[in-house]
């Protein structure tokens, strides 16, 4: 996972989540009898860096599986790995499919559980008919748009009236924000990624474009952005995940408490971590 850079700020609860499972598998008295021992690399938000990191695991360290990456680009970069050395990769975000490997187990839901669900849902809502989309610059938002831009025009006879795409860790959004002031769209869809967040939602609160003022629905912040966001930046809009921290059952209630207790009452659990945070039991 990527400990520190751009992506820090979505794969840290990863890392705190896969390590409470394997603290608790551990008190459990572990598997056969033998405690699971931790070796962690820091991915850096850099895709040759996950590569050097997983074969460094795989060959050198000869580990019995791999729990990490975010980014559909950090995964594309450590499968060929994982393939050729027959490992094991528990990739827990959610992710655009139109891949399958017997050395990945895919813990995030696909393009046709997230954004097409997402779409109908704000179709049905709010009747959107304009549509802006919006993403990162790399396969995950672009492939994801690509899907979502098809669902729209060719199922919903709606209208894309803007699409555009930014470099990860890109904090000037501010010409991206005038084009959707002229394009007056119905939903902003977007899957801006990592720390990007944190300025394109605080420069679209500075622009008046607000939760009552613009319907805007993202596949890509979950409470673990929400904490370099900040809620005043992002009150009203909306998220399409399959999983939310306030989830009422007692199952999760018992998951919160227990995740709350090792890392503090303000850690948060998002979608990510969640589905992370099931790879060690899954193993």
């Amino acid at each position: 996972h990527s400990a520190t850079g751009t992506m820090a700020i979505s794969e840290t609860g990863s890392i705190q989540a896969e390590q409470l499972a394997i603290d608790q598998i551990n008190a459990m008295g572990g598997i056969l009898g033998r405690k699971i021992k931790v070796i962690k690399e820091d991915g850096a938000s850099d895709w040759p860096t996950f590569a050097e990191k997983s074969k460094k695991l795989l060959v050198n360290d000869h580990v019995a599986c791999v729990f990490g990456c975010w980014t559909s680009a950090s995964r594309k970069a450590v499968l060929p790995i994982f393939e050729k050395e027959n490992g094991l990769l528990y990739y827990p975000t959610f992710y655009e499919g139109l891949e399958q490997s017997k050395n990945v187990i895919y813990t995030g839901q696909e393009a046709t559980q997230q954004i097409l669900w997402g779409l109908d849902w704000a179709k049905k809502e709010k009747n959107v008919g304009k549509i802006f989309l919006v993403g990162s610059d790399y396969i995950w938002p672009r492939t994801s748009m690509k899907i979502a831009r098809k669902h729209i025009e060719n199922f919903q006879k709606g209208k894309v009236v803007g699409e555009e795409y930014y470099p990860l860790g890109n904090t000037n959004f501010n010409s991206l924000i005038n084009k959707i002031k002229v394009a007056k769209p119905d939903l902003i869809f977007a899957a801006v990624v990592g720390g990007s967040n944190v300025a394109f939602y605080k420069q679209l609160k500075a622009a008046g474009i607000t939760g009552d003022k613009q319907f805007l629905l993202t596949l890509s912040v979950t409470e673990d952005e929400m904490l370099g966001i900040g809620g005043e930046n992002f009150a009203g809009f909306y998220s399409s995940m399959k999983y939310f921290q306030s989830l009422d059952n007692a199952n999760n209630k018992k998951f919160v408490e227990a995740f709350k207790a090792k890392y503090g009452p303000k850690s948060v659990i998002g979608d990510v971590t969640q589905a992370a945070y099931l790879g060690p039991w899954l193993w």
